[in-house]
């Protein structure tokens, strides 16, 4: 074995030791996931579930009853009777409903006419989200009302038009199926950069920096034995993240494993070499961590296209999404987890974070302190 060798070797042992005396490394790696997974994979959620909705019924009648059981029976809304529009205004103003579903006193009589028996519905529209997805509720609820009154009466609906709907890749339309494996490239992106922001600064801190540049040891080697200890630490992160993902929330994984960890490693090398980068600026623990926090997580929660579609930014922030490495990792998350090995989508991606993470490594190689000044 060379001497290059076993100088890389001991400083990996070395490294390997610090963590098991300062287990906050460890803390970093499998904690926060967990932690983080559980706190936004139950708490972000972009289904509209239990929609509390207002009924007004101004005379019950055995339509009205039917049609109101619709809402009563249905896992997306809460129903709450009202005596009178007035009572039902009040508490959508409070927000204690989202929206009014308003049947008028001569709604039966309508119906037996075969007049047009107006339905009137209010939504609350605040939160336009869930106003449109309340709205396409409501219109479902009377569909099947429609529907199944026609079939009851032996009649046809008249439809010119035959919408005949598929969805591929997430048909049960789970939003947490979509956020999940987003959540594992912004969890993953302030793991990877906190994990090696604080090891360069430590040894500035400590004083030990300073020993280390006085050995024969190459700035090469001191960088190589404080990334690979951490990369392996940060790929069972994220190997327990993929588990957490499959087996706690169910989300399905249709492509190959392998092929995640791939593209997790570049992405991990990406973000480890972004921390590396902070740590030999900052030279101070807690400056570094703050700095990894601001420049990783925030813009991988809000401009990796997790939650946020990118391409309904403008385009200036969309130009500024293609420097945030978790944008090309999210693309691959969502891609193999939900549709598979799709190459178009996973080749550009990994190219991506293969630059990024040599842009990284070698801008932190090239700012790591080779003499004392």
């Amino acid at each position: 074995m060379s001497a290059a060798s076993q100088r890389l070797l001991g400083l990996i042992r070395k490294e390997f030791l610090q963590v098991l005396r300062d287990p906050s490394s460890l803390a970093i790696a499998f904690a926060m996931p967990v932690f983080l997974l559980l706190l936004f994979g139950y708490g972000v959620s972009l289904d509209a579930r239990r929609v509390p909705v207002g009924l007004v019924i101004e005379q019950v009648s055995p339509a009205s009853r039917s049609f109101s059981a619709g809402f009563d029976y249905s896992d997306y809304f809460q129903a709450h009777y009202f005596r009178d529009l007035r009572e039902a205004r009040q508490a959508l103003l409070t927000r204690k409903i989202n929206a009014i579903v308003h049947l008028q006193a001569d709604f039966e009589k309508r119906l037996s006419g075969n007049e047009p028996a107006p339905i009137q519905v209010i939504v609350n529209g605040v939160d336009a989200n869930t106003a449109r997805l309340t709205s396409g509720y409501v219109q479902g609820v009377w569909e099947t009302w429609i529907n199944a009154r026609a079939a009851w009466q032996g009649q046809e609906v008249p439809q010119p038009v035959q919408l005949a709907a598929r969805v591929w890749y997430n048909s049960a339309l789970r939003s947490r199926n979509f956020l999940v494996p987003g959540l594992i490239a912004v969890i993953m992106t302030l793991i990877g950069a906190l994990l090696t922001a604080l090891v360069m600064a430590r040894e500035w801190e400590r004083g030990t920096m300073e020993a280390l540049i006085s050995t024969p040891v190459s700035v090469r080697e001191v960088l190589l034995g404080k990334l690979i200890p951490y990369y392996l630490l940060g790929m069972g992160g994220m190997l327990l993240s993929i588990g957490m993902a499959v087996f706690l929330f169910q989300v399905p994984l249709i492509g190959s494993l392998w092929v995640l960890l791939v593209a997790g490693t570049l992405f991990l090398l990406a973000a480890l070499g972004m921390g590396l980068l902070i740590s030999i600026a900052a030279k101070n623990q807690f400056v570094a961590g703050q700095i990894a926090i601001v420049v990783t997580f925030l813009p991988a929660f809000i401009l990796s296209g997790f939650i946020f579609n990118i391409d309904s930014m403008p385009w200036p922030v969309q130009l500024f999404t293609h420097l945030v490495a978790a944008r090309y990792f999210v693309a691959i998350l969502q891609t193999v987890f939900l549709a598979g090995d799709i190459w178009e989508v996973i080749l550009p991606n990994a190219l991506a974070l293969f630059l990024m993470a040599s842009a990284f490594l070698a801008l932190a190689l090239w700012r790591a302190p080779r003499r004392l000044e």
